[in-house]
């Protein structure tokens, strides 16, 4: 079947580490936003 043999943590991942670390960030400033605007909310009654 496989004339190549996969060698563990041969392969180049920067490329997927970039869009993970760009993932946890987009998902960070949301969740910052949201609790923000949820406390806004409630200090002012709205």
């Amino acid at each position: 079947m496989a004339e190549h043999e996969h060698e563990h943590g041969s392969m180049d991942i920067s490329v997927q580490e970039k869009t993970y670390a760009g993932f946890i960030r987009a998902t960070v400033i949301v969740v910052a936003v949201t609790v923000f605007v949820l406390l806004f909310l409630a200090v002012f009654n709205s």
